[in-house]
């Protein structure tokens, strides 16, 4: 693992995690609700940053996970999405992997009523999940992904209802959107089937780094 063992992991501010991942993640766009936010430090310098907080989707997520909790406020403050991650390239190989597994330790030392952990990958424009998978989560859910569009002026942004964009001559961007999730509590179970990695090849939604590509492909060259 080399100095990926040097790098420390600490909350970090709001301001400073934004800052950051605006450079540095593919979309230039933070998560407004994220409330929780870990900076990865390598020589005393911020190379990367996860930021945790409650999901858009309040109402369809909490039934994704069963837990021993009945009441809905109290399922609510169970769980968190990490929901935005970015890193530079100056950290060395399998520390996206390690910083999660250092944050999620982090969480359950202070915060013990987190049970679960949700996250997506976008499959659209980025990646189908390595690094969820290298870290012990959940395939749960490979969706066909209809909502990215790419503006006449360039941007790309998520159409939804209440949008605020112009779409007048924006082109649809085809993909996947893949559903992970990891279990803290050993008492919690998954509501939903877990379903096998190479599914991904199976429909088509292999990519890494803004690439299409099969996940068998990137086994074979890693041999």
């Amino acid at each position: 693992m080399g100095r990926a063992k040097e790098i420390i992991v600490k909350v970090i501010p709001s301001k400073i995690a934004n800052e950051f991942v605006k450079k540095h993640h593919y979309s230039g766009k933070v998560v407004n609700m994220s409330s929780l936010h870990f900076g990865a430090f390598l020589d005393s310098k911020l190379h990367g940053v996860m930021s945790y907080g409650p999901p858009m989707d309040k109402r369809n997520v909490l039934k994704l996970v069963e837990t021993c909790n009945k009441g809905y406020n109290e399922k609510w403050n169970e769980m968190l999405e990490l929901n935005r991650m970015a890193f530079d390239d100056h950290l060395p190989k399998y520390s996206e992997s390690r910083c999660i597994a250092i944050s999620i330790k982090l969480i359950k030392k202070n915060a013990p009523q987190i049970k679960w952990i949700l996250s997506y990958s976008d499959a659209t424009q980025c990646g189908d999940g390595t690094i969820y998978r290298a870290s012990g989560f959940k395939l749960t859910q490979i969706n066909k992904n209809s909502t990215i569009y790419k503006l006449a002026n360039g941007d790309v942004v998520a159409k939804r209802g209440d949008s605020k964009y112009n779409f007048e001559g924006a082109k649809a961007l085809t993909g996947f959107q893949n559903r992970y999730i990891l279990i803290v509590d050993k008492k919690a179970k998954l509501n939903v089937p877990e379903i096998a990695f190479n599914k991904i090849d199976e429909v088509g939604a292999g990519m890494y780094k803004g690439e299409k590509i099969k996940l068998s492909e990137r086994n074979r060259a890693q041999q």
